[in-house]
């Protein structure tokens, strides 16, 4: 059976007709993983999936809100798409504005971006822009060039992105017969994707194909807080490059995702999210990105302060927390070389290779 992708798959549910003309690198249907070391490190009754994005087309979960949105701009007789981007939405838009022959303009802030995902974005052919500034001033850009000109903007407080996205949820729930896990974890940068798999498990569960809802647990870089915190965060910093946005585009759908949920959104440091990103490639083998591990370490975090010790599960006897892993750990190499132990380098020869992994016997006399 040929794999389609997330418009083909869930056309019922979005804002799609039959005469559509569906642009698709067949993104979706990324793999459940069970992560049974984590969890027990965590917490007793936890038991933690990953939902990893990776591995969609180019790599992020920004795919899935892509394909419908370059869809609907080629149905709407755009010619070219704009987008602001820490990364990953650049490397997507260019991808699908490739495929749809349509043209990319990509702004990004200079100098903050991981080369993995720009160079994506060059490969494809965008018009890349850097500016001297930070995300949130290239997103004032684009919009206000879309406002003036006929492009379409293609960042995620387009509807049809928040559409594309919503599947993620469709898709964890039919892994799981019906079940929606009992928490559900990730990063918060933009809020985009908090804002679409709170959508996305609420229409599954108003059209009876999902038993529950789940309890969404968001998590920001400590330098990139403004939910937390309650207020814009005029110069936000952490080395997850994708979650380092100070004013995000849907914060007022990303809190009410929370408070309707009844789950929370916090804060993590940059140590924790590197100890988290080590902690799951060393422990799982997966290698995500930065941002990705920022909901590992708020697991860890909450779990640590007792937050699952009073929950019930919905139906069996452990609980069951899904955490999006959001792009692959290739799109930001620099990161991963930082974060580990360096080669060791030695002679050609065998007696120096066994002594640097330690299994060099020792010389008696």
């Amino acid at each position: 059976m040929l794999h389609c992708g997330v418009i083909e798959r869930y056309r019922e549910h979005l804002p799609v007709t039959e005469s559509t003309h569906v642009i698709s690198l067949n993104e979706g249907s990324t793999p459940l993983i069970s992560a049974p070391n984590l969890s027990k490190a965590i917490h007793p009754r936890l038991d933690v999936w990953f939902k990893f994005e990776g591995l969609n087309p180019t790599g992020s979960f920004k795919d899935r809100g892509m394909t419908m949105a370059v869809t609907k701009a080629l149905e709407e007789g755009f010619k070219a798409v704009i987008c602001a981007s820490t990364g990953n939405t650049s490397a997507s838009a260019s991808a699908y504005a490739a495929r749809a022959g349509l043209k990319s303009v990509v702004l990004i802030p200079e100098g903050k971006i991981a080369l993995g995902k720009l160079s994506q974005a060059m490969i494809h052919g965008a018009i890349v822009v850097q500016i001297k500034g930070n995300f949130d001033q290239a997103l004032q850009l684009v919009r206000a060039i879309t406002e003036n000109h006929p492009i379409a903007l293609v960042n995620s407080i387009n509807p049809y992105r928040i559409e594309g996205q919503k599947t993620g949820a469709f898709e964890i729930v039919d892994d799981f017969d019906g079940r929606a896990p009992d928490f559900h974890v990730l990063p918060v940068g933009n809020a985009g994707n908090i804002t679409a798999y709170w959508k996305g498990y609420r229409e599954y569960n108003e059209a009876e194909k999902a038993r529950n809802l789940p309890r969404m647990l968001g998590f920001q870089a400590a330098g990139a807080a403004p939910i937390v915190l309650g207020k814009p965060v005029k110069h936000p910093q952490t080395f997850a490059t994708a979650i380092r946005i100070g004013n995000p585009a849907s914060w007022a759908a990303a809190e009410k995702a929370r408070d309707e949920s009844g789950g929370l959104i916090d804060m993590v440091t940059d140590d924790e999210i590197r100890a988290a990103y080590k902690m799951m490639a060393a422990t799982e083998g997966v290698f995500a990105e930065p941002a990705s591990a920022a909901g590992i370490a708020g697991l860890i975090k909450v779990a640590q302060q007792g937050y699952f010790d009073d929950k019930e599960p919905f139906g069996g006897d452990r609980l069951r927390a899904v955490c999006i892993l959001t792009g692959h750990g290739l799109k930001d190499p620099d990161s991963a070389i930082k974060a580990a132990e360096e080669p060791h380098t030695v002679e050609a020869n065998e007696d120096a290779v066994l002594e640097a992994i330690g299994l060099c016997e020792p010389v008696t006399v």
